[in-house]
């Protein structure tokens, strides 16, 4: 009785006891969790034990060591230890198919085995994200993050800023480890162009780290297409640079520079997006276009060239009149300035003249005209006073000589010449 109280019976001992010698023998297995590619330990421990045989048994039930002899030729495996109280084997690169129960036998009168269980954990590898759907502006990209093989299942979940976003989880089983598939649908727009994601795998033998892989959102658009032109008015002699801004994803790789209704100039230079025409002429004036197109669209930018001469004018602009002052003209020059409705000319404000300065040349005109016009309307009335006085005078005096006539008078004392 006392013998048997000596043994403490528990659910991972197992006792084998010599009834007729009242002797108790025991042998316990450890279990043991290992990473795939790692060592594993098995140890039996035993108890009172007193020389039997004891065997060493893999999951299919094959002997690898009996008595501390090797039975099965796998040099992975390899005794370590072999005491009274303690065998212990070791296994080197563990695989998944190595998994499962190791048998600890002491053969007694009767068997008597305990389970060592191997457990071997697959840890996930960098995720990778596979591109289901192509992203375009203005629809939706379809991308699915992969861990393809992980034991227990990796967790895999999609992070955007800090914030999670919802995927449709799925796994398959791929031997007894697992794939595991996350798939997100997001609408896209070109400023999506870049965005960086993450997808995170999550697994218990990364003892809370995270294997991760970054991501950056490729986003298709059509391409945009600006004209840099140069400023300031274009002379002749000139040289003109203009540089074609192309922005699309994917960047146009062909840049086509043309004339509307013509063809470029035989000094036209074209260096990748730039074109380059030297010493301007008013023949190279016109209208001038840069295309670029890639597999989801085009675009194109114009510039007009209008290329001016240095010639000046001048006109003849009279001072306000004056009674004392005989009046004179004065030059003023008049530069000639580009076409407002020019799109492609920039006027320099020094070469140009103030518009005030010109309302004020127009309201002298004026005025001086008006002035003239009122004197000469003037002094055409004071001429034709003058001659209807005279005129009267005359008629007078004219009278005087009839009566004179009528009366008898002597004609030669009376006579009196009058001029007219």
């Amino acid at each position: 009785m006392a013998a048997w109280n000596y043994c403490v019976p528990v659910s991972i001992i197992l006792v084998a006891c010599l009834v007729n010698t009242a002797r108790c023998q025991a042998v316990q297995a450890e279990s043991v969790t290992v990473l795939e590619g790692g060592t594993a330990h098995i140890s039996c421990h035993l108890q009172n034990y007193d020389g039997s045989i004891v065997v060493i048994q893999n999951p299919r039930r094959q002997t690898l060591f009996f008595n501390g002899t090797r039975a099965l030729k796998e040099d992975r495996f390899q005794m370590v230890l072999f005491t009274p109280h303690l065998v212990r084997i070791s296994l080197t690169n563990v695989s998944v198919s190595d998994e499962g129960g190791y048998y600890c036998q002491l053969y007694t009168e009767s068997t008597h085995h305990h389970v060592a269980t191997l457990s071997v954990l697959v840890p996930p590898e960098t995720p990778t994200v596979e591109v289901k759907q192509e992203a375009v502006e203005g629809g939706q990209a379809e991308l699915t993050c992969v861990s393809p093989r992980s034991k227990p299942a990796a967790t895999l979940r999609w992070m955007r800023n800090g914030r999670e976003i919802p995927g449709d989880v799925s796994q398959k089983e791929n031997g007894k480890a697992f794939s595991v598939f996350s798939t997100i649908r997001i609408p896209v727009e070109r400023k999506d162009n870049g965005a960086a994601l993450n997808c995170e795998a999550i697994h218990p033998a990364l003892n809370d780290q995270k294997r991760i892989r970054h991501y950056r959102l490729d986003v298709y658009f059509a391409p945009t297409v600006r004209i840099v032109s140069p400023l300031g008015i274009l002379r002749e002699g000139d040289s003109l640079t203009l540089t074609c801004s192309v922005t699309g994803n994917p960047l146009p790789r062909h840049i086509q520079w043309s004339k509307i209704n013509d063809t470029l100039p035989e000094r036209a230079e074209i260096s990748g997006a730039t074109l380059q025409i030297s010493r301007l002429s008013q023949s190279h004036n016109g209208t001038y276009l840069c295309q670029a197109q890639n597999n989801f669209g085009r675009a194109a930018d114009q510039y007009t060239l209008l290329v001016y001469d240095n010639v000046s004018l001048t006109t003849m602009v009279p001072p306000t009149p004056n009674a004392t002052q005989p009046i004179t003209s004065h030059p003023v020059t008049q530069t000639i300035l580009p076409d407002k409705k020019d799109p492609g000319a920039v006027v320099d404000p020094q070469s140009a003249v103030p518009y005030k300065a010109i309302a004020v040349v127009l309201a002298l005109l004026v005025f001086t005209v008006i002035c003239v016009l009122v004197v000469t309307i003037w002094c055409s009335v004071r001429q034709k006073g003058s001659y209807l006085t005279h005129e009267a005078s005359g008629l007078d005096e004219h009278g005087e000589v009839q009566e004179a006539f009528l009366n008898g008078n002597d004609a030669s004392q009376g006579k009196k010449e009058y001029l007219l």
